[in-house]
C-alpha cells in the first residue's frame, strides 16, 4: 500500500491532481470552468468540504474533507471521472482547439493502457494525499497553494489569481464557496519565495 493514500476518511487532506503528460489543458478557460463547476456540484451534492484550492495549467492542489460520513475517496473518484469525461467531450466539440488531435491521442493512449478507463484518461492515477495533522501544516499548505501562481509568474500577488482560494483567505469572496480551515492572515510583507 502506498504511503500516500486516504486512510482516515474523516480527515482533512492536501491533494495534488495532475493531468496525464502534464499537458497544459487548464491554459484554456473553458476547461478550468468545467473543474470549477464540478467542484461546486460536489460541494452541493456529494458532501465535499473544500477548504482551499488552486487550478494551475496542468494540475490542481486542493485541501478538502468530506461530511455526513461520505467517503472522501468516492468524492474524489467521482470528481475526476466526471471532469475527465466532460473535458474530453469539450475538446472533441471545440473546433478552435489547436491541440485537439494531439491531446485526444495522448489521453486515448493513456486510457487504453489503464484498466480503470475505457476511452480517455485525463488525470494521472492517484492524488498524492497528505493528511493535515497540525495548524502549522495547514499554514504551510495554504501558503503553497496561494503562492503557486506567483511562483509560476502568472500573477504578482496571490489574490490576483481568480482560480484559487487565496482571495477567500484574504477577506474577499472567491469564485467557489469554501470552508476556511483557520483564520489565515497574510501580512503586508508578503511571503518569502
Amino acid at each position: 500500500m502506498s504511503s500516500y493514500s486516504i486512510r482516515e476518511e474523516s480527515g482533512i487532506y492536501f491533494l495534488t491532481s495532475t493531468i496525464i503528460g502534464w499537458v497544459d489543458i487548464f491554459s484554456r478557460k473553458m476547461y478550468r470552468d468545467i473543474v470549477i463547476e464540478s467542484l461546486k456540484y460536489c460541494i452541493d451534492h456529494k458532501s465535499l468540504r473544500l477548504h482551499a484550492y488552486v487550478i494551475m495549467t496542468n494540475h490542481m492542489h486542493w485541501i478538502c474533507s468530506s461530511k455526513d460520513g461520505t467517503l472522501l475517496n468516492d468524492i474524489v473518484r467521482d470528481f475526476k471521472k466526471f471532469t475527465s469525461k466532460s473535458i474530453n467531450e469539450a475538446i472533441i466539440n471545440n473546433n478552435n482547439e489547436s491541440r485537439k488531435e494531439w491531446m485526444l491521442n495522448l489521453f486515448s493512449y493513456a486510457g487504453r493502457h489503464h484498466s480503470d478507463n475505457k476511452n480517455y484518461k485525463l488525470w494521472q492515477t492517484g492524488n498524492h494525499p497528505e493528511y493535515i495533522y497540525s495548524a502549522e501544516f495547514i499554514e504551510q499548505k495554504l501558503r503553497y497553494i496561494d503562492l503557486n501562481p506567483v511562483r509560476a509568474g502568472i500573477v504578482e500577488q496571490p489574490e490576483q489569481y481568480i482560480y484559487s482560494s487565496a482571495r477567500d483567505y484574504m477577506g474577499t469572496k472567491g469564485i467557489i464557496e469554501i470552508e476556511p480551515l483557520i483564520l489565515f492572515q497574510h501580512n503586508n510583507t508578503g511571503y518569502g519565495l
